[in-house]
């Protein structure tokens, strides 16, 4: 069936003939071309756009539907990766040795195959739930700082709850740290206050760069849904930070109240080493500078395991998804999970369902209001089946946004980062996860979830089944553009 637009009855025979060949060719053609490495949900949604919107579905899919990087993007993760690989092949000061099940150990290998680094023993991780509480201890380290500052965030504003953390960064660039500052282009640009945040930055001795900046004038084009998603602060290579939270006061600027619930951890150890190579393989993208001075292995600072999981369009495979997938299945009793967008593929669905049917207790813990209107409906129209299937789902309740992104396997392993449990994660964003075998850690995280339950009300599965046919239809329909969120 050949789709005849308005304007082709005024056309001539001849041209009217060829808009239908070359129509007819387009079709054919990327019915053997966008299939190509990718997910066939995914195809599907390309391929139906393309056939009812030709003209439009074309031109949208040439602009996004390449989710890899660029050659040199690429070929600079692998240089950097074969560093790695080199360094600690020579090491003999890093201790990658850890207690655990043998699926513990498989996972972590996995891991290193993936993202090329180890797990390293010898840490110290305390997580830090109050959202205010992780910024001022942020600024406190940079305070400390004799050497240098590495930071990286999605989304960044100086504003009254951010103003010391910048000052502190300010006050250590006069002081003669080095300072690097690394803010995610688009996810800055649509935040109030951008063109004064980088006035003021300007007036700073602190060296910043925009990550993925997309500006055509100079030169700098790329889809500008790949974005950095990742929040990273290293100090001196002795102490860093890691987790959910983006640099800025916790609603957002915005008009509707709501308040965003973060997680962070603070780290000391050599995983601080591994977070530093993953801002150095960022820093070095965007300014073609190498830190291999600041990558000296940092001394043993306590007695946790843990391991850094980079992923993103820069490397080959979906790193964060195949990690989540392989703890999920090995899960044995319990699996307590925290995505503010859960909205997963097949093998992630079938993964947190197939746990509940095997019998682990399986809890999700989820907001009931979300701040973005498409990838909220999608999430809930994967309600039923979870529920179904016997997974828990708890609500936290408004105005907060449960933005944490965490989850816990058994007593084992607990892992927390910038990931999302959604394609958009797992495909476009560069995120970083952080993996930590361990009962101690697992308590830590347990006393988070409690808090979350304690506060939230739990979803009942009849209750669901009645909502709103408008509510449901709204879902399904959000659902359908899940795979190109």
């Amino acid at each position: 069936m050949v789709f005849q637009l308005p304007l082709v009855g005024l056309l001539p025979d001849w041209l009217t003939l060829l808009i239908s060949v070359v129509d007819l060719v387009i079709r054919v053609a990327v019915l053997g071309i966008i299939p190509g490495n990718r997910r066939p949900t995914t195809a599907m949604a390309w391929l139906l756009a393309i056939f009812f919107i030709p003209t439009i579905g074309l031109l949208v899919f040439l602009l996004f539907g390449n989710f890899r990087f660029s050659g040199r993007r690429r070929d600079q993760q692998q240089e950097v990766n074969a560093r790695v690989r080199a360094a600690l092949a020579e090491s003999h000061d890093v201790d990658t040795t850890f207690p655990g099940p043998e699926w513990l150990h498989s996972a972590a290998e996995l891991n290193r195959g993936l993202g090329s680094l180890p797990m390293v023993n010898g840490n110290q991780v305390r997580l830090i739930p109050g959202y205010e509480d992780a910024i001022a201890e942020m600024a406190e380290a940079v305070r400390g700082a004799k050497r240098f500052v590495n930071a990286e965030f999605y989304i960044v504003s100086w504003d009254e709850v951010t103003e010391d953390f910048f000052t502190a960064l300010t006050e250590a660039a006069e002081r003669g740290v080095e300072v690097r500052f690394l803010f995610d282009h688009i996810g800055t640009l649509r935040i109030p206050g951008y063109r004064t945040f980088l006035k003021r930055l300007k007036a700073t001795k602190v060296q910043w760069r925009r990550m993925l900046p997309v500006l055509p004038v100079h030169g700098q084009w790329r889809r500008v849904d790949l974005r950095n998603h990742r929040k990273i602060l290293v100090v001196d290579g002795e102490l860093a930070f890691t987790g959910s939270l983006n640099l800025i006061e916790r609603s957002y600027h915005r008009r509707a109240k709501r308040k965003w619930v973060e997680l962070m951890a603070r780290l000391e150890g050599p995983v601080v080493t591994t977070l530093n190579i993953v801002f150095a393989t960022d820093w070095l993208s965007e300014t073609d500078v190498l830190l291999e001075d600041q990558l000296e292995a940092a001394e043993q600072a306590g007695d946790v395991p843990a391991q850094v999981v980079p992923s993103g369009p820069a490397f080959a495979n979906e790193n964060n998804l195949r990690l989540f997938n392989t703890l999920i299945y090995s899960a044995q009793h319990r699996l307590s999970i925290c995505s503010p967008y859960f909205v997963p593929d097949d093998s992630l669905l079938y993964a947190v369902t197939t746990a509940a049917q095997r019998g682990v207790d399986v809890e999700l813990f989820v907001s009931e209001q979300g701040d973005q209107f498409l990838v909220h409906h999608a999430q809930q129209s994967y309600y039923e089946q979870l529920l179904t299937a016997g997974v828990k789902i708890y609500r936290y309740p408004k105005p907060y946004v449960l933005h944490a992104k965490h989850f816990t396997v058994d007593h084992e392993v607990a892992v927390l980062g910038s990931s999302n449990m959604d394609m958009r994660s797992f495909s476009l964003n560069m995120e970083v996860s952080l993996m930590l075998p361990g009962g101690e850690i697992v308590d830590q995280m347990r006393r988070v979830e409690d808090m979350y339950r304690e506060v939230s009300k739990r979803l009942d599965l009849q209750e669901w089944r009645r909502r709103p046919m408008l509510r449901r239809y709204v879902d399904n329909v959000a659902r359908l553009t899940a795979t190109l969120q």
